[in-house]
């Protein structure tokens, strides 16, 4: 966007395109291998132990052998996207124009495929960075429907997941989130609301409310992510790839009477979907 060889001067091209000039000379530092290793593990402790903030992060890294401050954890774990999960008070407004809405599968009896959906964004680690995943899941049978990777909390990767879930597999009933911006953005919620998709998210800091796949981020992390250190995000999406269709055809879970995910939800499509 800023020519450096342009008649115009750089300050100049940022005056005029409303862009701070230090961004222009910015050269982004990469992440140390220290870093990394610090991420790696406060990500795994937050599956483990998902009420920690910065304070008691710090403790229990010092436990593991692993010694650093407050401020700096408060940083990666803002970095990587995951806060201490607990009901806190509402000290902030929303963004301007992202509305939020209620929680709408308190007391559901869910029961059938594309019924409730829902959709999640996580922190994957890798031997040389790390990126993110989202995942549109339906409820009733844990079948993943769709998955995108980024390196980036922007909104884009997000609204693909959703759009590919819904040419492959149509539309539910519900689609429940949490309240991240990424969900809560107009371009997100436009696409639930023309495709007549009744829009549901969790209360603040009720990880509870999305249980089904904050499970799914444990599975995914321990039984695929944390073993294998992939080396880039072409390494992680070819490796998904392979672990989500095991997931979905041959994964059995017992909370389904020991059925995989795909026997579910083919199973439980309301009749007019399944023909």
């Amino acid at each position: 966007m800023i020519d450096k060889e342009n008649v115009l001067s750089v300050t100049t091209q940022c005056r005029i395109l409303q862009l701070s000039r230090s961004g222009v000379y910015y050269v982004p530092v990469p992440v140390s291998d220290k870093d990394r290793e610090l991420m790696r593990m406060i990500d795994e402790i937050h599956l483990e132990l998902p009420h920690l903030g910065s304070r008691g992060m710090k403790s229990e890294l010092k436990n593991r052998g692993h010694k650093a401050g407050r401020i700096h954890i408060r940083t990666l774990m803002r970095k990587m996207g995951i806060e201490a999960i607990y009901k806190k008070p509402r000290l902030s407004k929303p963004h301007p124009g992202h509305a939020i809405y209620p929680y709408l599968l308190k007391g559901l009896d869910i029961t059938h495929a594309n019924q409730v959906w829902c959709s999640d964004i996580t922190y994957i680690p890798m031997a040389k960075g790390f990126c993110y995943l989202v995942a549109v899941m339906d409820w009733a049978s844990r079948k993943v429907l769709s998955w995108r990777l980024s390196n980036t909390l922007d909104n884009s990767f997000c609204i693909d997941a959703l759009e590919e879930a819904i040419t492959r597999y149509g539309t539910p009933d519900i689609f429940n989130t949490d309240q991240g911006s990424q969900f809560t953005s107009l371009d997100f919620t436009d696409i639930l609301s023309q495709n007549g998709i009744r829009i549901s998210m969790d209360g603040r800091g009720r990880w509870i409310d999305n249980i089904f796949i904050e499970r799914l981020w444990k599975t995914v992390k321990y039984e695929d992510i944390y073993l294998k250190a992939y080396s880039s995000i072409a390494d992680v999406r070819q490796g998904l790839k392979s672990f989500f269709e095991r997931y979905n055809s041959r994964r059995r879970h017992q909370g389904l009477d020991d059925r995989t995910p795909d026997e579910v939800y083919f199973s439980k499509l309301p009749e007019k979907e399944a023909v």
